[in-house]
């Protein structure tokens, strides 16, 4: 639930309020870096309670049920739990990425062709590589292969 609420409304799900830049403020500036690597933190930091909320459930909760169908209820439970966890993991990845982008004053800018990908649509979506266009078209092409 946390990664839906984080991926749906940005810097703000995290207490962080939107970035103002300033009249002729370079894109990527020390201020936007220190910005965004504020969101990646907090969300990094989120998903790690998240993923120790559920250790420590599946560990209280884990019982050999003697009736097959409560075993069946909780492995089908702990199974949904798990895949979730995969891509919460996934995402860390991502954000670790991203992370490292900052560090070499490479985020923010389109893996595809170069472009500024943009402030709004970072806050939005903190591990984008890609700006919107080259973002739409491999969306597009994805359809037209599947």
């Amino acid at each position: 639930m946390a990664q839906k609420k984080a991926a749906t409304q940005g810097a703000q799900s995290f207490g962080i309020e939107p970035y103002k830049t300033a009249k002729g403020e370079e894109y990527m500036s020390d201020q936007q870096e220190a910005h965004f690597r504020a969101i990646l933190a907090a969300w990094k930091s989120n998903l790690m309670q998240e993923v120790d909320r559920t250790v420590h459930h599946m560990q209280d909760e884990a019982a050999n049920f003697p009736d097959p169908n409560d075993r069946a209820t909780q492995e089908s439970e702990f199974s949904l739990e798990l895949r979730t966890r995969d891509r919460e993991r996934k995402l860390i990845k991502k954000i670790d990425e991203a992370l490292e982008k900052l560090d070499n004053h490479e985020y923010g800018y389109c893996e595809s062709c170069g472009v500024e990908i943009g402030i709004r649509r970072l806050e939005a979506r903190p591990t984008a590589t890609q700006c919107i266009d080259c973002k739409t078209l491999d969306e597009i092409r994805e359809k037209q292969m599947g």
